[in-house]
């Protein structure tokens, strides 16, 4: 059996999914925030996010259940380049490939339905993991920012990692061929 993922618009109905999500230790972890989330504070933020012509979120869904997020940030035209990160808050998608399906399809997104040149990320050091992953599609390392934000009351480290449109013809059948490999339908 093979794993189903989508990307769908975040709607009104995934409001307290996501309080809950971002409150969660196992996606907290890798914010840059450290504190909870409150209500008001995440109403705020949930308000603006139709509103905002430099960013797009959508929900990641697993064979049809609610899994994740994926956003990118800074979109800018001019310069044709913009940011992204997602978490996958459902642990029982973790080890089935979900997140490699997500990076190709943010990819695929930025380069050709938006076509920017540069998609860029930062990474706390820590998250080794999520770093690597970023370094087998192709993203080199750009910065490491020394203590660029505070976890737990301690300065910590960042990694800027960058993918350049030309970059990513070289190595987008390599990645789309281990995907296809673990059972995935690309999207088209």
């Amino acid at each position: 059996m093979s794993t189903t993922v989508e990307m769908r618009d975040v709607a009104e109905d995934d409001r307290e999914r996501l309080l809950a999500w971002r409150n969660s230790p196992e996606v907290a972890a890798y914010m840059y925030s450290d504190h909870p989330i409150g209500r008001e504070e995440h109403d705020r933020w949930f308000d603006t996010l139709s509103k905002r012509h430099d960013r797009r979120y959508w929900i990641i869904q697993v064979d049809d259940e609610p899994a994740g997020l994926i956003n990118l940030a800074d979109i800018d035209e001019v310069h044709r380049r913009c940011a992204w990160a997602y978490y996958l808050a459902s642990p029982k998608v973790r080890g089935l490939g979900v997140g490699s399906y997500v990076e190709f399809w943010a990819i695929e997104h930025v380069f050709t339905v938006l076509g920017l040149n540069k998609l860029w990320c930062e990474v706390l050091l820590s998250n080794e993991a999520v770093w690597k992953l970023h370094e087998t599609f192709g993203f080199q390392r750009e910065a490491l920012l020394r203590d660029h934000v505070v976890k737990h009351g301690q300065p910590v480290d960042v990694v800027g990692l960058g993918l350049l449109a030309r970059d990513w013809e070289g190595q987008r059948e390599a990645m789309a061929q281990r995907l296809r490999a673990k059972g995935y339908a690309l999207p088209a």
